[in-house]
């Protein structure tokens, strides 16, 4: 150990910088922490409810649940379809270290969010459903889950694999007639032809999915992250089909992009008051599919792309004051 530490000592001395081996003893790498350390007392449960809300939302929240006012989910999916493993794979949509981040300003908004009124979004918009108490057991067992997931890192901290990831786009639109025979060829046989999914059939439930629908009366509303086709095409780049990730991804750039383009093509149900998203439309996402918007630039070029151009423009208005 003395000798370890004079040899760090010599290499600050020469080069000023901390050595890898030093560096890694003083800060160790953050990892997700493991549920099954905890303690079986009331914290501990609770973030295990709260896991499992995630992993199995139609049994617990879902609209086919006994107790009426318990279906606070519009649909069978299950939170983690989209938070993948959980919520702790690298650029499946991951769930961990977000506590800190609350509140904060959302742009969809226009004002200041808690936790719960993110989760109430994706209650609203991915489930298609109704939002939640602040006070009810299932969203502070959601909370609770989130915050084990963010142990040990700083509020502000920015953990590596974040979001879905950020691939090249490409020059020109995504090409959804493209998009539809990849998704025959990849796709299909998890989503179906009719994009509608697996559904469980275990013998104690019928709730639920396998393999989720990705448009259809049971899928995520026209409101959702999902529907905009950066968010979907960047998740099917690293995620998709299943066994791939960030460090292996199984379909190209330019097949992601148009099988995303095929999948937000497609019926799904409609989410009200789109109209008072953003209420900045500078800040409005350039690929979000609904208007109104504040370039010049139709709903289909804002929905399949290229986006350069919009871009351009919306940096445009910024810098001459445009409201």
């Amino acid at each position: 150990m003395a000798n370890t530490f004079l040899r760090a000592v010599v290499f600050i001395a020469l080069f000023g910088i901390v050595p890898l081996a030093a560096h890694a003893q003083s800060k160790p790498l953050w990892t997700v922490p493991e549920i099954g350390a905890l303690p079986r007392d009331a914290h501990g449960q609770q973030v295990r409810q709260g896991r499992d809300l995630i992993t199995a939302t139609y049994a617990y929240i879902g609209p086919n649940v006994s107790d009426p006012a318990k279906r606070y989910a519009g649909n069978n999916l299950a939170c983690g379809n989209c938070h993948l493993m959980a919520g702790t794979k690298k650029f499946g949509i991951p769930l961990f270290g977000l506590f800190g981040d609350f509140p904060q300003y959302s742009a969809r908004s226009g004002r200041d969010i808690s936790i719960e009124d993110r989760i109430n979004s994706c209650m609203t918009r991915s489930m298609n459903g109704k939002p939640m108490p602040d006070d009810a057991s299932e969203m502070q067992a959601i909370v609770a889950y989130i915050k084990f997931l963010s142990s040990g890192v700083p509020d502000g901290k920015q953990l590596p694999g974040m979001g879905t990831g950020k691939m090249p786009e490409m020059s020109r639109a995504a090409n959804p007639t493209r998009g539809g025979i990849i998704y025959a060829r990849v796709c299909q046989a998890c989503h179906n032809t009719d994009g509608s999914g697996i559904r469980n059939s275990a013998p104690s439930t019928d709730l639920g999915y396998m393999m989720p629908p990705l448009w259809g009366p049971d899928s995520f509303n026209d409101g959702a992250g999902m529907s905009r086709i950066i968010t979907l095409a960047n998740f099917v780049h690293f995620n998709m089909p299943h066994g791939a990730d960030y460090l292996d991804p199984r379909l190209s750039v330019e097949d992601a992009w148009d099988v995303a383009g095929y999948v937000v093509s497609q019926p799904r149900p409609h989410k009200a008051d789109q109209e008072k998203d953003f209420p900045d439309l500078l800040l409005k996402p350039v690929d979000t599919p609904f208007g109104p918007y504040a370039d010049k630039y139709s709903e289909k070029v804002h929905k399949y792309g290229p986006f350069a151009a919009i871009r351009e423009a919306l940096a445009k208005l910024k810098k001459s004051g445009a409201r």
